[in-house]
């Protein structure tokens, strides 16, 4: 194919994208840059299925180069390895528009992949992955309903930015992500300072907006260079194999084996229900070999059905009904602070931790703004959760994808470094799952720090809401409080957090082709709702407020102001004297540029006698001034007295006592501590004592 260039200016920008000039043997390739950031982005799949499996295997890669920074790799290999936590996240964002619009009988093996190999900072390398692997994938002959288009929306001072610099990205009050296709919204997610339900709809929409005219390039372009779609091996279950199992297992019997509030009795009543079947198709390989899906197909129909003709859920609920809540706190004895919150068979205990400003998570990426983390989030998916057996292998995507959702509710609420100069580190360990650990995870971790005496400024709530959607777009049910099965069989896993006055993080993932705007706002409301009332009759009453001090296990911080000239004379020559102050009194020490100290410890004696050196080594002296020290050199003439690490005067031999001595060791000797007054500098610009001066 023959290289072809398109452009379209986006947002006061130019999209450029080339298809045909570069990675020929892909299905789809693009070379798509955005200002100075290019991304290449890529679509391939296998020319057959994978055998054995019973779902779509799609992989989504974004790949940091750290030479589009100008920047080579720390470490001793000097290149690229693990994937950085935010190419999880943009990965996992990536994927989440993308996946519904592959057939679902699909089973050929799918990598999007995209490689960053410059950034602009006035355009931001995710978005431009999110449009390349969106474009990569519908010019390809890959089977693919789309296009589909993602614009980024960012907010300062009220007024919205589409597709936002790094630095307005950052600092701004909304960072939303929105996918379009040409006629619904697709996914969306969000980390929002408090922004109203109204506002948040209005941008959600706004970006929708932006991605019908990307949509309309993208068709121009598939219109000119895109291929048509191969025929692929269809995996679906055969109809005579579904007529066939209503026969040996009626509808009502699989509405009886399903509809139960308990998870483990659901799960035994499926199991005799396939093993019944099993018997009866035991001389059929073909039909045994996809007998769990055909389960779980027929499990799915009897669910959305009876949830969306009969308004019946499985576990008996209203609509709108929340199941059964609980909160209690410091249930971890030692630990910095810690809560559990439960909701149905959904269980997060939560960990808080504090340590000093030194611990902060130290970040290598792309973003040259954000080189250092404060506030850490860390969510945990242990096998034992939902009832089954597996080695642990670390945290994968979902995990980390959890986490840095609840970190994401949970910072626009937490105090500043000023207020509270603490690195934070909470840790939610999942105890049970049956539906929305990261909204349990959100609420656990905000009353666990409220536990530990953080003083966050407001309350953070989350829940989900699902959808069951029928066969027209007015025909649907959005149910709040989803548990697993409502999930799994659902169309939406809608998740929203928050406080009373707004919300501070969304993360909404579907399986069909889009919502409407009616489905949109209703999830909202009903999430505003959930909230409102987890925080009032379920987190208040475990905890209502932060503590007014910090655990008596936790170290404690105290921040002075010292003069940013100073700064030098307390770290001393190679860090002599801070090294000495620490080892002296047992404590951490940070310092800023902008001369706030951070004293940290857990004896408070020890944290008064390091911030008095601190003091005493930032103060100009003046005559009067006493101070204790220790006798560290003797001289004919006079000792020298260090009164500070770092720090020496010299008493002279006239002023050490009030009779005449002949020698100075007749009365000091190396180590003494005496008590000395300042008498100013000599013509040196030396500290002068006298000791024999001091009670004058």
């Amino acid at each position: 194919m023959a290289a072809k260039t398109f452009t379209m200016n986006l947002a006061g920008r130019t999209l450029r994208v080339d298809v045909g000039r570069v990675a020929a043997q892909a299905n789809g390739a693009v070379l798509i840059q955005y200002g100075d950031t290019t991304v290449l982005s890529t679509a391939t799949a296998s020319d057959k299925p994978r055998e054995g499996i019973d779902f779509f295997p799609l992989s989504v890669e974004f790949e940091e180069k750290l030479y589009s920074v100008g920047k080579i790799p720390g470490g001793f290999n000097k290149r690229e390895g693990k994937a950085s936590e935010n190419s999880v996240l943009t990965a996992r964002v990536i994927d989440r528009p993308m996946r519904p619009l592959f057939p679902k009988d699909f089973r050929n093996d799918v990598t999007l992949n995209n490689m960053v190999m410059s950034v602009d900072p006035e355009c931001r390398p995710e978005v431009v992955a999110m449009l390349g692997t969106a474009m990569a994938a519908t010019i390809s002959d890959i089977p693919f309903d789309g296009p589909c288009a993602m614009t980024q929306v960012g907010m300062i001072d009220g007024e919205f930015i589409i597709n936002p610099s790094q630095e307005q990205w950052d600092k701004g009050d909304l960072k939303l992500t929105v996918a379009s296709t040409s006629e619904k919204v697709i996914m969306i997610e969000a980390g929002a300072n408090e922004i109203p339900e109204d506002k948040m709809i209005e941008a959600i929409y706004k970006a929708h907006d932006v991605n019908q005219t990307i949509i309309a390039f993208i068709n121009q372009m598939v219109a000119e260079v895109g291929k048509e779609k191969f025929t692929y091996t269809s995996c679906a279950i055969p109809d005579e194999m579904f007529a066939k199992m209503k026969e040996i297992v009626t509808p009502l019997e699989m509405e009886e084996a399903v509809f139960t509030d308990v998870k483990q009795d659901r799960e035994a009543n499926v199991k005799a229900i396939t093993e019944k079947l099993a018997e009866a198709f035991a001389d059929n390989e073909e039909w045994l070999a996809v007998l769990d899906e055909a389960v779980y197909q027929y499990e799915k129909k009897t669910v959305r059905k009876m949830i969306l003709k009969d308004h019946k859920r499985p576990d008996g609920r209203a609509i709108d009904e929340i199941r059964p809540l609980s909160a209690e706190v410091d249930l971890i004895p030692r630990v910095h602070g810690s809560a559990m919150f439960t909701r149905g068979q959904t269980q997060i205990c939560d960990i808080v931790t504090l340590a000093p400003l030194s611990e902060a998570q130290r970040i290598d990426g792309l973003d040259a703004f954000v080189t250092e983390k404060r506030y850490m989030h860390q969510y945990n998916f242990p096998s034992y959760s939902v009832g089954e057996t597996k080695p642990s292998r670390g945290p994968g995507r979902r995990e980390i994808g959890h986490g840095a959702l609840a970190e994401r509710a949970l910072l626009p609420v937490l105090p500043s470094v000023e207020e509270f100069p603490y690195t934070i580190r909470a840790v939610s360990e999942t105890f049970e799952s049956n539906g929305s650990t990261s909204m349990a995870s959100t609420c656990a971790s905000c009353m666990s720090l409220m536990a530990a005496g953080v003083p966050i400024k407001k309350m953070v709530a989350g829940i989900s809401c699902g959808l069951v959607t029928g066969d027209t777009d007015d025909d649907y049910l959005v149910l709040t409080d989803i548990q697993g099965l409502e999930d799994f069989f659902g169309d939406m896993d809608f998740k929203v957090t928050g406080t009373k006055d707004g919300i501070t993080a969304i993360q909404m993932d579907i399986k069909i082709h889009g919502l409407t705007r009616p489905i949109v706002e209703e999830a909202i409301r009903r999430t505003r709702e959930a909230r409102f009332f987890i925080m009032d009759t379920c987190m208040s009453k475990a905890i209502d407020k932060p503590r007014a001090t910090v655990n008596e296990y936790a170290p404690k911080i105290v921040q002075i102001q010292i003069d940013p000239a100073k700064i030098g004379d307390v770290v001393g020559q190679r860090g002599k004297t801070i090294n000495e102050i620490i080892e002296r009194t047992g404590v951490k020490i940070d310092i800023t540029d902008e001369g706030a100290v951070s004293v940290c410890g857990t004896d408070k004696a020890k944290m008064d006698e390091a911030i008095n050196m601190i003091n005493i080594i930032t103060t100009e002296f003046e005559k009067g001034q006493k101070f204790t020290g220790k006798v560290v050199s003797i001289k004919e003439f006079g000792a020298f007295v260090e009164f500070a690490p770092g720090k020496e005067g010299m008493v002279h031999i006239s002023k050490i006592a009030n009779e005449r001595i002949e020698h100075v060791e007749d009365v000091l000797t190396l180590g003494d501590t005496v008590t000395v007054v300042c008498l100013g500098k000599d013509k040196m610009g030396r500290i002068s004592f006298s000791m024999k001066d001091v009670e004058a």
